[in-house]
């Protein structure tokens, strides 16, 4: 949106080439990094890494093992996301506003608790696995390896589904289905030949979102996979072991990550074209109250979704408060010793760094965010279509990629980063920018510009214009924008535990950590503490949005 007499290089220019520079600097430069290290060896190109890790199927099987994990726990997760996101939008569940919660809880906490805590359960000395052991005479071996992973997956990944479904739903016009109902067809035609159909576009979305998380996710299978090697978990060791003497092998396997990755997200591009569809929901979809057998299975499969999705944030709850020896053995005696422990002024560091860290980088994201969004939607020129498809890269690139590209650009001159509070403020916030850009874009985008229009036309210049207009009437859905994204930051382990040294440990890579070491009873309190915060935080966006749930 351009204005008579408006100089073509003005202010919005040079913030244009200011937000472009800074991607650059921390997006392709370290990208570049990445590709050199890989590519040339003394100046020369070289392809040896790619042959070391083709070669041999140590390397390349745990590709193989990832995509296995990566396709089952998607499927899963569709298995029980729809049905979930179906139940709750037709049938008047009884304490939905509460289920919805547990469910959105369950998707936001890090996927390495739930590992963690299944292992209380059905690991080999789990509440679970003694019980079922002492009752049926057998010898479980607990939940390790593939069988485990895909567990903590699908449970920690279907609340995604449910919130893509569950969005479709909403704006779904039931109209279509008493049509369909007064040409005759039954509850199971009407759900897969009008619902399914329709929420399709969106159970893609999900899938695809689910699918790119899964795989670049190295904390779960670390701890619950045992022999079973995924390909993040392969990239993590390997750059930990050869950081200091064959830095090239590592960054070929980050390439070959980011590869995948990009396939992945043109995929999820090219299929949200093809079944895009807008529907305006003139009669929406409101659960009814059912009666009979009915309403007593729907109760039943959602209660039941719910309780085993949220018992890994009932586990370490309770194990929080439960003594330990050594850390790793529970007494079975209810204590605060673990909350004395992590509040101990030797331990409290990573409790105040994330959230000083998280506080500064969702501050950073706001603006930058806004800015973006701004730029994009109403100075459209090359320069913020660069911007644009610049702000995306974060969004494809996985955490543990961008933190091991991180070190190899800032770990020494020109920009000796490494180490640092910086390094892993700015990576929290290259992260997690990609949803906040694509919020505020939406938000601005119904904002009509004749309103600044008529601003301008008034003396206002365009600077003030924004501050005074365009920023305030867009305020609320960023700040509830906001909020989601400061859930997801401060979760944030797979780039802080490549970047952080034992000054700037934050709670995700403490909770780690602790579980590492076997600490079993610091690891329950440090993760009660993070839970709460996220619910917290979900009841404050709950607030300030004016939403009783969390759809997408």
């Amino acid at each position: 949106m351009t204005y008579a007499g408006e100089k073509r290089f003005n202010m919005w220019t040079v913030l244009t080439l200011v937000l472009l520079a800074l991607f650059l600097l921390f997006v392709i430069y370290p990208i570049g990094m990445l590709l050199i290290k890989s590519l040339f060896t003394d100046g020369k190109v070289d392809l040896s890494y790619f042959t070391k890790f083709f070669a041999k199927q140590y390397y390349w099987g745990t590709l193989v093992n990832s995509f296995k994990v990566t396709v089952v726990s998607t499927l899963v997760a569709a298995l029980i996301g729809v049905p979930m996101a179906y139940l709750l939008r037709s049938v008047k569940i009884r304490g939905a506003s509460l289920i919805n919660i547990l469910i959105v809880i369950s998707y936001l906490s890090p996927p390495f608790i739930g590992a963690y805590s299944w292992i209380q359960l059905l690991g080999r000395n789990g509440f679970f696995t003694r019980l079922i052991n002492g009752i049926f005479g057998v010898q479980l071996q607990g939940i390790y390896g593939f069988a485990g992973i895909v567990l903590v997956f699908s449970l920690q990944s279907f609340p995604l589904i449910y919130m893509y479904v569950s969005g479709a739903m909403k704006n779904l016009d039931n109209s279509l289905n008493e049509a369909a109902e007064s040409l005759g067809c039954n509850q199971f035609q009407r759900v897969t030949k009008i619902i399914f159909p329709l929420v399709m576009p969106s159970l893609l979305a999900g899938s695809l979102l689910v699918f790119m998380r899964v795989f670049a996710d190295f904390g779960t299978p670390m701890i619950i996979g045992e022999g079973y090697k995924t390909f993040p978990v392969m990239l993590y060791t390997q750059f930990m072991g050869e950081v200091g003497t064959n830095d090239g092998f590592a960054a070929t396997m980050c390439l070959i990550v980011i590869l995948i990755a990009l396939f992945f997200f043109f995929i999820q591009k090219a299929l949200g074209k093809r079944f895009t569809y807008s529907m305006t929901a003139l009669k929406p979809m409101e659960p009814e109250d059912r009666r009979g057998w009915r309403r007593t299975v729907a109760h039943i499969v959602v209660y039941f979704v719910t309780l085993i999705a949220a018992l890994p944030q009932l586990t370490v709850l309770v194990t929080s408060f439960i003594g330990t020896i050594n850390g790793s053995l529970f007494t079975g005696e209810f204590t605060l010793d673990n909350y004395r422990n992590i509040f101990a002024k030797s331990n409290t560091s990573a409790i105040t760094n994330s959230y000083l860290f998280g506080l500064v980088a969702i501050v950073i994201v706001v603006v930058c965010g806004i800015l973006i969004s701004y730029l994009c939607v109403r100075k459209k020129n090359p320069l913020t279509a660069a911007l644009d498809v610049l702000t995306m890269f974060p969004y494809i690139i996985p955490g543990s990629v961008l933190g091991i590209s991180f070190l190899y650009a800032f770990n020494g001159p020109p920009f000796l980063l490494g180490g640092t509070a910086l390094i892993i403020i700015i990576s929290l916030s290259i992260r997690r920018m990609p949803y906040t850009i694509r919020s505020s874009t939406a938000i601005i985008g119904q904002i009509s510009p004749s309103i600044e229009e008529a601003s301008i036309s008034l003396g206002a210049s365009q600077v003030r214009t924004f501050l005074r207009i365009t920023i305030p009437m867009m305020l609320p859905g960023v700040f509830s924008g906001a909020i989601m994204s400061w859930i997801t930051l401060i979760s944030e382990l797979s780039s802080s535990v490549i970047l952080y040294t034992s000054r700037t440990m934050t709670l995700t890579v403490a909770i780690y950590s602790e579980v590492i070491r076997s600490n079993f009873g610091n690891a329950a309190a440090y993760s009660t503490l993070l839970t709460l915060t996220s619910i917290i935080s979900l009841l404050l966006f709950f607030k300030f949005s004016g939403k009783k749930d969390v759809s997408v």
